[in-house]
Parts: structure tokens; sequence; C-alpha cells
């Protein structure tokens, strides 16, 4: 495992991030601890949650097995927006929710601290500078050492790191998007603001709910049953469903992931993790394995880079058209 420094704070961390959102869910708590275990034992230190994973839970078996850990050692991360309870502040990212969702964070995870507190998507209903001053006096009450933002537009993210700057408030130093070898949006404004700012990227989803996996293949006409696609189809077309990846451009970059992977003895799902680690601005990808066997296929990816012509074959295969103002700027590029 390596270390890399999350943007431009002093902070190493993990080029591996062990995200917990099955934890209590489709993971039960042995086998989460098993995890966490190992994850140590091979040199992991980054490890991500939320108050609303398991509603709770999540957070509760993490702690769980923090209690019995050198709490100093490991850079613990977690988010609150989301409801935890039928109240009108019982959500969001106003002062009030903030406050107390801090608080019941730091009760379930058996911890005096929390090494990267995000906003787990932005708040259109609360002021930028309510948020952003809450934060801040988090930090300064030694309850929260870093600030991060996850489902945040470019635009939303630069104004809340203008805002910090013009106040003295503390900054985002960290962002948590959605990026894989399938959804590349994120370098036309997210990253790009990231590397101007010193802003690390944490993505989730690394590997689109297992569409990068090696399961899914050119030529089937519908996704395994019970598989994410499958149930997200039901449920009402979540992002990973069926219907918005099954189409020629899945299929190229599916085919040049297990094609990368016969050629370098890795699992296709090592291939699109390592090509993610390799990416510009990129901090840790979260790993986010449901059972022990996927997450050891998972952390086989640290300390093993792929080399230029396998990263370029995969970039090229998975770039697209670039919609405006992107496409037009990019042929006026300068440099």
């Amino acid at each position: 495992m390596e270390y890399r420094y999350l943007g431009s704070t002093g902070l190493k961390v993990s080029e591996l991030c062990l995200g917990t959102m099955h934890f209590g869910f489709q993971t039960d708590e042995s086998t989460a601890h098993q995890m966490l275990d190992r994850f140590v034992e091979a040199g992991g230190t980054f490890i991500d949650t939320a108050d609303v994973y398991g509603a709770g839970a999540s957070e509760e078996i993490l702690g769980r097995w923090l209690a019995r850990q050198p709490r100093d050692k490991l850079v613990i991360a977690t988010k609150a927006y989301g409801a935890m309870g039928p109240g009108p502040n019982d959500g969001g990212a106003g002062r009030k929710h903030l406050i107390s969702a801090v608080e019941a964070s730091l009760r379930r995870l058996r911890t005096d601290y929390i090494d990267l507190y995000q906003v787990h998507v932005f708040d259109d209903a609360t002021p930028m500078a309510e948020t952003l001053s809450t934060l801040d006096g988090l930090v300064r009450a030694g309850k929260v050492r870093f600030l991060g933002a996850s489902n945040y537009a470019g635009w939303q993210l630069q104004k809340s790191v203008d805002l910090a700057r013009q106040h003295g408030w503390e900054p985002f130093t960290c962002l948590q998007p959605l990026y894989n070898l399938l959804d590349r949006e994120a370098e036309w404004d997210l990253i790009p603001v990231c590397q101007n700012e010193g802003i690390g990227i944490i993505p989730w989803s690394p590997l689109r709910g297992g569409w990068l996996a090696g399961k899914y293949r050119r030529g089937m006409d519908a996704p395994p049953a019970g598989s994410r696609a499958d149930v997200r189809a039901v449920d009402g077309g979540w992002p990973e469903a069926w219907e918005t990846y099954a189409n020629d451009r899945t299929w190229d970059v599916v085919d040049a992931v297990v094609e990368v992977a016969e050629k370098t003895g890795r699992t296709p799902s090592q291939v699109a993790l390592r090509w993610l680690m390799q990416r510009p601005g990129v901090t840790a990808p979260i790993i986010g394995a449901r059972t022990l066997e996927q997450f050891e296929d998972n952390l086989a990816a640290a300390g093993a880079p792929l080399d230029d012509e396998h990263m370029q074959r995969l970039t090229a295969v998975s770039d697209r058209p670039l919609p405006y103002p992107y496409g037009l700027l990019a042929r006026f590029r300068r440099r």
C-alpha cells in the first residue's frame, strides 16, 4: 500500500479508501470487522462512512471495531446531510442539523474527533455561509480535523472555496465525486477546480456498481438476477440501472478493461481501479465491496501500476465528445 497527501494538506492517507456503505445492510458485522482487520493489515489507513448508511448502523459497526484500534493511526471520514429522523431539521446542511449530526456520529463512532467531515450533498435550501461557518466552528472546537464535500457541481465547489477564503474559514480539502471509466463528467469542471485549489479527490463507485468488475459482457440482454443493475431498475431507474449503461460505449469500455486484464494477469476490477488511481488529481478511490472475496480482489489493486500503454488504451476508449462549452474550449486551449 502506498500513501498520498490529501490535496494540499499535510495529511497522508492510503491509496485506497475502504467504503462502508454496505456495513449493517448487505455485509454483517462479523464480515465487516474481518474486512477492516484485513485492510489495516494490508496497510490501509483511510476509511469512509456516512450517518445515513444503514440509518447509523455502518458508523456503529465501525465504531465498535475502532474502539479496539490505535485511533491516531487511522483516518476516519464520515458524511452528513441525509435525513436521520422525521423532524424538519433532521437533514440538510444547516447549522442546527450539522451540529446535531456531528455529535451523533462521534457517539456512534466512539471517537473524540472525525478526521474528515463531509457534506454528503449540496444543500440548495441553506445559505452557503451558514454551512461553511458551521463547519469552521466544528474544526475550531476540535470535533473535526478536515472538511470535504460530496455530490457538488463545479460552481458550488468553487463558490464554497471562495467564500471560505474570503471569511477566513476552514476550506474544503477533499471532494468525493462519482468518477470511473464510465462516468467521466467530473473531468469537465470538478477535477479542474480540485487541481487548481489543492483539493483531494476520493471517487465513489469506482467500479460503477459492478459494471466494470467483469460480470457484465457484450451480448447480454439483461443484467444478472439480483445484481445492482437489476435491483436499481426495479427501484425506479437508479444510475446503475441496465437502461442507463447497456449501450455500445459501455461494451467498448468493458471489452478494453477485460483485454487489459488478460494481458496483465489482473482482474477487470483491479484494472478499472488502477486506471482511476493513476488519473490526475485522484487521491484514493473508495472501494465498497459487499463480500470478503470482492474485497480481496479490490485490495490487490494497491501498489501495482498500469503502464502508459494500457492507461492510454483505457482513457481513449472511455473518452467521448465533449458538450458545449467544454468541447469548444478544448479546441482553443493554449497550453
